[in-house]
């Protein structure tokens, strides 16, 4: 009599998936304070310099540690490509697929399948964006500042791929978050169909709110680097310090 030997679902799936979701979650939270702490330009020079230094451990050490951020910075690309490669897993991997998820999508009008479109498109530009961006703030983060940032937004011509890139952060950041309270329950409190209003609700309050920050961010940048294009190259002093020397 041949035995019958049944054979165990892999577990390695679903623990892929709690580790997208988990990437996904801490990079999303991220971009969010990374938004407030660029912003910090719009409360004047003074500040965004004090923010930068303060991740250098200037206030700690009494002097600039780069590395620092640059290591930071290292860990952050490392995550975007990690959470990149387990969320390729659920992408059509050929036209023929790709052709059915716009039959479903078009037949069906469903708003969360259009939202995982979303979230697909962005996450593509994104991949690419980012990756300039995390690559001169790697290799040059001693140029983190008012006046360096600022000629890198304008004198360099950087605006139109940071431009691009706040919303497809924002978009893709909002959207991964309301997915992944949706599919882990977050905020149920037993009518589905609520919850999922209130969630939506508060996606949009949300993407409205960092694109409109992330914009008049921008526009500052812009400014600054617009009245410092003559003097591209040097660094910014704040006030005090001025005042010490």
């Amino acid at each position: 009599m041949k035995m019958m030997i049944t054979k165990h679902p892999s577990a390695w799936p679903a623990r892929f998936d709690l580790m997208q979701s988990a990437t996904g979650l801490f990079l999303a939270l991220f971009m969010w304070l990374h938004m407030f702490f660029v912003s910090s330009i719009l409360l004047g020079k003074d500040a965004m310099w004090t923010v930068a230094r303060f991740f250098e451990g200037y206030f700690f050490f009494g002097t600039n540690f780069p590395l620092l951020v640059s290591g930071f910075v290292a860990l952050i690309f490392s995550l975007i490509i990690i959470h990149s490669a387990l969320a390729l897993r659920k992408f059509p991997a050929n036209w023929k697929q790709y052709s059915r998820f716009w039959q479903h999508m078009r037949s069906m009008r469903h708003a969360d399948t259009t939202l995982w479109l979303v979230q697909v498109v962005t996450g593509f530009i994104m991949f690419f964006l980012a990756s300039v961006h995390l690559y001169v703030m790697l290799s040059r983060p001693e140029l983190i500042g008012p006046y360096a940032s600022a000629d890198r937004v304008w004198s360099l011509r950087m605006w139109p791929l940071y431009l691009l890139l706040l919303f497809a952060v924002e978009l893709h950041g909002a959207v991964g978050l309301y997915r992944l309270a949706i599919k882990w329950g977050w905020f149920d409190r037993g009518d589905p169909q609520s919850t999922r209003r209130r969630l939506k609700t508060a996606k949009w309050i949300m993407s409205i709110f960092f694109l409109v920050l992330g914009l008049a961010t921008l526009a500052a940048y812009i400014k600054i680097g617009i009245d410092h294009s003559a003097n591209v190259g040097e660094l910014y002093t704040p006030s005090w310090m001025e005042v010490q020397q």
